[in-house]
């Protein structure tokens, strides 16, 4: 019986792991279909896509993962951020997340969570209570807005197998189906799945080994604590070196 509970899990995470994305994107007005005009004899132009290149920084781009808020306003707002995540995104200390680049919608979750209890860290979760919505809005645009984080391009080879091809006789899905290319995220207006790449090793690892030990809780359907119970030391060590170097 347990064999055939963990399948049915496995198999909620990798529609998750599918979906979300998915979900996500038709929650955008772009997404509704119109019909096409009957007098017209030209096809209409189809709509400009999001960049293929997810490192892309690209005025389109950083709009589109920067939200509604006001990142001039957000640098201001954001100065006691700045203090352990860098005055750009780029944070010092291993275990303090950098966040250039990352998702406003992401950043906005995350702060979230901490402020209803559903993420705890001794700091972030007092941080997170002093931060209204409309201030969160704006930092988290002005962290997004800032160029992506960006590894020295080393690489690990079990963690690049992993991450690009997972591993399905575990039913382990490829992490590149939810973080993208590199870990630089799926597209500008998807922030479902964070950018990783280019994060520091220590934070990557930590936070994966969080999940596997459920001291965290808060990806999508859980999809996290399911998959990283299939992943050994070796290989979260491995999979945090090679994203690292992205």
């Amino acid at each position: 019986m347990l064999h055939i509970k963990n399948n049915i899990a496995t198999g909620v995470a990798m529609a998750v792991l599918f979906m979300a994305p998915v979900a996500c994107a038709t929650t955008h007005p772009a997404a509704s279909k119109t019909a096409a005009p009957a007098a017209s004899s030209k096809a209409a132009a189809p709509a400009a896509a999001p960049s293929a290149e997810m490192g892309d920084n690209s005025p389109e781009a950083i709009k589109m993962r920067s939200g509604s808020g006001n990142p001039v306003a957000g640098k201001d707002k954001s100065q006691l951020c700045q203090g352990c995540h860098g005055e750009e995104g780029i944070s010092i200390e291993g275990m303090a997340p950098k966040l250039a680049g990352q998702y406003a919608g992401y950043i906005e979750k995350e702060i979230h969570d901490f402020q209803s209890g559903n993420r705890i860290h001794e700091i972030m979760s007092a941080v997170a209570q002093t931060v209204n919505d409309d201030d969160l809005v704006d930092i988290a645009a002005y962290f997004a807005s800032r160029p992506k984080m960006k590894g020295d391009g080393h690489t690990n080879e079990i963690g690049e197998k992993l991450f690009l091809h997972g591993d399905m006789s575990r039913m382990m899905v490829a992490c590149v189906n939810c973080h993208g290319v590199d870990g630089k995220g799926k597209a500008p207006d998807n922030p479902v799945f964070p950018v990783i790449g280019g994060q520091h090793k220590d934070y990557v690892r930590g936070q994966l080994i969080n999940f596997r030990s459920g001291d965290r809780g808060n990806s999508p359907g859980g999809v996290m604590n399911i998959i990283t119970q299939k992943l050994t030391d070796q290989e979260i060590d491995a999979l945090a070196d090679y994203v690292s170097g992205r």
